[in-house]
């Protein structure tokens, strides 16, 4: 099959490279900005001349961002090309009208890369839903929070500095904004829990609470206690729809997800009848994230047409059933919390068992009050 790249920046070179050598996927055009001397004589700045060309089969979106991203990778369905793309900010914004379109126009739409970089998460998921059903689901879908988390658990360090050291090294974008408030991973959830569910989720209705303000002191609290603080993505099938939430979340310290070092995600499915099955690896890098890409073109190339699942129903969120305790730093502490207070640690409170959803909510208006305000969950 002949591929078309959109973009050529770290994951689409990659993918150029994984597929150099290959005889069955060709990279036969690359959508560029500015001149690239690797691919100059395969290369155009102009779509039209890859979705009027008969001879490509495949469109892989490696550009990110919306747009102009949707705006070709609708074209490219349109013309009746399949598509492959690693960008999660487009499929979560966009699930229901490109889903129904790769089904309406008999193409394939695979984004495997978009969620876990490099692991076969979304595959797998997909896979295992063909025999059981899933309950819960969730983890480190981030690898800069958890290699900022990480660094503050291995040794006395203050978040700007730890961030600062991501950002240096490349983890971290200038804007971290995505990655430490939890937007990042939330696009990652929506995506996840509509192939689990069989839902469509909005993802700015997801609530979250990021790791911005955790400090050090926080950090010698929790180890102090035995814990270890992660931030987590959250969803599961719910009586009402689905329960989906983002938050730092309080592990014992010989729980896997404690273990997970640097930048690598750990993603968590529980099947009613499989049970637990954990995915872990590099969330992100060039070659590992362009092997999905490719992966997922072996997969159209197979004959698989669609999506990872055929249905997609629009669903409540629904936190009415899901609580547990919470640690609380806060300067100005209200009747609310002195009311749900359990006990008292050095550099905040815990509560007893409340309401996820509740907790969240509090969170986002105290913040108003409190911009310092740190809370996670205690699993």
């Amino acid at each position: 099959m002949n591929i078309a790249l959109l973009g050529f920046g770290v994951v689409g070179s990659g993918v150029y490279e994984w597929c150099r050598d290959r005889e069955d996927l060709n990279v036969t055009r690359v959508l560029v900005r500015s001149p690239k001397p690797a691919v100059a004589d395969i290369s155009t700045t102009d779509f039209n001349d890859i979705v009027t060309d008969p001879a490509i089969d495949i469109v892989a979106e490696v550009m990110g961002g919306l747009h102009p991203a949707y705006e070709y990778v609708t074209a490219a369905m349109k013309a009746g090309k399949h598509v492959v793309t690693a960008n999660k900010a487009l499929i979560a914004a966009y699930y229901t009208e490109l889903t129904s379109l790769a089904r309406e126009m008999g193409v394939g739409l695979l984004c495997t890369a978009a969620v876990g970089g490099g692991i076969p998460w979304l595959v797998n998921l997909a896979r295992v839903r063909k025999l059981d059903a899933i309950e819960r689901l969730g983890g480190i879908m981030n690898g800069t929070s958890n290699f900022i988390m990480d660094a503050m658990h291995a040794a006395p360090v203050s978040f700007p500095a730890i961030l600062k050291e991501a950002q240096d090294l490349g983890y971290a974008e200038a804007d971290p904004s995505a990655d430490i408030d939890g937007d990042d991973i939330r696009r990652k959830l929506v995506i996840s829990a509509n192939i689990a569910f069989d839902a469509v989720l909005e993802e700015e209705d997801i609530p979250m609470f990021g790791i911005r303000t955790v400090t050090d002191s926080d950090i010698a609290t929790f180890k102090a206690k035995g814990f270890t603080c992660k931030l987590l993505a959250t969803a599961a099938a719910a009586e009402k729809g689905v329960c989906a939430y983002i938050e730092p979340t309080l592990v014992s310290a010989d729980a896997l997800e404690a273990a997970v070092p640097k930048n690598f995600n750990l993603i968590t499915y529980e099947g009613v009848n499989m049970g637990r099955q954990s995915y872990y690896g590099q969330g992100a890098g060039q070659m590992p994230t362009a092997a999905n890409v490719v992966q997922d073109c072996l997969t159209i190339l197979g004959g698989e047409r669609g999506f990872y699942t055929h249905n997609a129903t629009p669903m409540a969120l629904d936190g009415e059933n899901e609580a547990h305790p919470y640690y609380v730093r806060t300067s100005a502490p209200d009747q609310w919390l002195e009311d749900n207070t359990a006990e008292r640690w050095e550099t905040g409170v815990v509560t007893g068992a409340v309401n996820t959803y509740e907790m969240l909510a509090w969170a986002k208006k105290q913040l108003t009050v409190d911009p310092a305000l740190f809370i996670a969950g205690i699993a």
